[in-house]
């Protein structure tokens, strides 16, 4: 009698626990639950104290860094550098993988700051956010310059109208001098003008910084005053010449979702600038998707959490207004692309374009004898099933369903799939994975091929070494000379097809002993120009099965390079090494030494090889030859022939030769 009268007093006397209502969203950048402060309601929804701007420029031109100073100027608590690189991949390999947005408050002004990827495999994402903005950030090293993907990303700033601020940073190296800045401010303003900027686009205003040293002023110092040394002068440059949201409060309310991220208690959370109108939590809304007959309604339902990021934290908020940009959850369907709205508007926002992805790889299920050891998700329908779901967050990467448990996917370059393989690896994924394959084009019966502008600079005594291994891959050199304030320096600048790019950054950084740096950018589809010459030396194939010896590789080491080390596992048609011939080579690396009744003097232990060649993912992608595939597991990446048998190679060798 006790026990169910206690149920019942229980049950009508507890609150029902809901995760949904006391947890955060873990997608942003450092945003946790003990960092999301208490819904407080939005002081103004006024479009005139908004500034949206967004940090764009090459690769490790000082972005991110100057995006901590930004947020440390502005009260944010930092708890490491590069505090917006929020990806575990980000932090390891320090650069920038997907755009991400913050605000921080100047002067009674809510500033919206977006930080862009600066590698052009990652161009995507400066494309599907640079609409968000009315103003832009350009950073550009005063000791380098602007470089290829400068290039790339002011172009897409000018398409739409954006008057970027020049931020020409690093000024505080040695090298750096007034005269050298005077020259990278004229190399910019050309830049510009060969990109079609307009009169009010040319005039733009031109700042210093060190954004390692945290300061930022109108006029060129090595070293600031000490009342100065901070970014003020560059948050009162946004605020001037960056013009607020051109917005309507009173229209309906319209958002075009630009990053979505899952979230395991609130589902899909769609972020997007406000485009018009206001929004409140628990206002009905649905999705649209503009489609060839017309717009369609995707999903209704109600808007159950607003959210902004406020420095490193998440807020909840209980409403926004147009200009602003913003986080809702509530929505499960709709995707980056479509439109969000009250549920009396039927109309659809216009989409981002994007740029076409140049090279594609297949991912298919793991085959190999060695399969199922290390992974747990290895079947084809789970590999379908995060690919799908990587298209749907990542608009630069396209998927298609290919010839059984395989999957055609398609992005910007061998580093984007690069990272997505990565990831996949971490989650517990096994795959094989096919050489990259460039995405050819075919107008008037003619056969056009991406075409890259290549940056190169390198010591004088490596020029030669590099323009005889790029005249190879098919590349025309189109400038040359010294670099300012380097004496023994020498920048290239070409042109080459995707394709002769594919696995030469490894080979360059080898070439020239780890001091040259090669940058890259799509300029455009161009006529095919033929085949590449001889970029690569066959390989050593093992033919047995089993543990690698040390005694069969010391007998094997004059015969190339060895990617293996004693005691690895192997298999028929598996890759162990470089023959330092052009021809494949069938090799035995199990092979163990035979026992007799004879005492020996020497022993196994005696065996001193030389350091094998490990291959990381990025090399691995560039190395593999059209009949060769990557085997990816969370422990291992091996290269392994496509047919494994040998005899199944040599006739179908011969028929492709036919």
């Amino acid at each position: 009698m006790v026990a169910p009268l206690l149920r019942s007093l229980w049950s009508t006397t507890r609150k029902p626990f809901s995760p949904r209502a006391t947890l955060i969203p873990r997608f942003f950048s450092t945003a946790s639950a003990s960092t999301a402060t208490a819904a407080a309601p939005n002081p103004s929804l006024d479009p005139s104290r908004l500034r949206n701007v967004a940090v764009i420029a090459h690769v490790d031109h000082g972005k991110t860094t100057l995006m901590d100073r930004l947020l440390r100027q502005c009260g944010a608590d930092i708890p490491h550098e590069r505090a917006m690189d929020s990806i575990n991949l980000e932090r390891e390999r320090g650069i920038t993988i997907s755009s991400k947005v913050t605000s921080i408050s100047w002067k009674d002004n809510e500033l919206n700051m977006v930080d862009t990827p600066g590698h052009a495999d990652f161009g995507g994402e400066v494309e599907r956010v640079v609409g968000m903005v009315e103003g832009a950030i350009l950073v550009v090293d005063a000791g380098e310059g602007p470089l290829a993907q400068t290039k790339f990303v002011l172009a897409k700033a000018l398409k739409y109208g954006i008057r970027p601020i020049l931020l020409l940073n690093k000024v505080d190296r040695p090298a750096v001098s007034e005269e050298r800045c005077d020259e990278v401010e004229s190399l910019v303003f050309d830049l510009f003008a060969n990109l079609g900027a307009t009169e009010e686009q040319l005039d733009f205003p031109v700042l210093y910084a060190s954004a390692k040293e945290g300061w930022a002023s109108s006029s060129f110092t090595k070293d600031p005053p000490t009342d100065m040394k901070n970014m003020s002068q560059l948050l009162d440059a946004i605020i001037r010449h960056v013009p607020p949201p051109n917005a309507s409060l009173d229209a309906p309310f319209q958002m075009l979702v630009s990053m979505m991220e899952k979230d395991f208690y609130l589902g899909r959370i769609l972020t997007g600038r406000v485009f018009s109108g206001a929004v409140r939590v628990g206002d009905r809304i649905h999705g649209l998707r503009s489609t060839d007959s017309g717009v369609t309604k995707i999903e209704e339902g109600k808007i159950t959490k607003l959210m902004k990021k406020k420095g490193t934290s998440m807020a909840l908020i209980d409403s926004a207004g147009a200009g602003d940009i913003i986080s809702m959850a509530g929505m499960t369907t709709p995707v980056i692309g479509n439109t969000v709205a009250n549920v009396e508007v039927m109309t659809a926002l216009p989409t981002v374009e994007l740029d076409p992805p140049t090279i594609s790889m297949t991912f298919g299920v793991n085959d190999s004898p060695l399969a199922g050891r290390d992974g747990t998700h290895l079947t084809g329908g789970k590999i379908g099933d995060r690919l799908m779901a990587e298209a749907e967050t990542n608009l630069a990467i396209n998927v298609l369903p290919g010839i059984g448990e395989s999957f055609e996917v398609q992005g910007r370059g061998e580093l984007q799939l690069g990272i997505l393989i990565e990831n996949m690896r971490r989650e517990g994924f096994e795959l094989s994975v096919s050489p990259p394959r460039v995405m050819y084009k075919t107008e008037n019966k003619e056969k056009l091929e991406p075409i890259e502008e290549v940056t190169i600079e390198v010591n004088e005594e490596h020029v030669g070494l590099i323009m005889e291994a790029l005249s190879h891959r098919r590349a025309e050199v189109l400038d040359m000379g010294p670099v300012p304030g380097h004496v023994g320096r020498t920048r290239l600048s070409l042109t080459c097809p995707s394709r002769g790019l594919v696995g030469y950054r490894s080979v360059f950084s080898s070439d020239t002993r780890g001091t040259g740096f090669m940058h890259r950018a799509f300029l455009t589809y161009a006529k095919h120009r033929g085949p590449l010459g001889n970029v690569r030396k066959g390989v050593l194939v093992s033919m047995g099965y089993g543990a690698i010896t040390a005694y069969a590789l010391m007998s094997l080491e004059p015969r190339g390079i060895l990617f293996v080390t004693p005691g690895m596992e192997t298999y028929d048609g598996m890759i162990v090494g470089e023959h330092s011939r052009d021809t494949d080579l069938d090799i035995n690396p199990v092979r163990a030494k035979e026992l007799s009744n004879m005492r020996s003097a020497n022993k196994d232990e005696n065996v001193k090889l030389s350091p094998p060649r490990l291959m990381t993912l990025e090399e691995a992608i560039g190395y593999v030859a059209s009949d060769e595939l990557i085997e990816v597991t969370p422990k291992a990446i091996r290269l392994r022939k496509r047919y494994l048998e040998v005899n199944k190679r040599k006739s179908m060798s011969k028929r492709l030769k036919e």
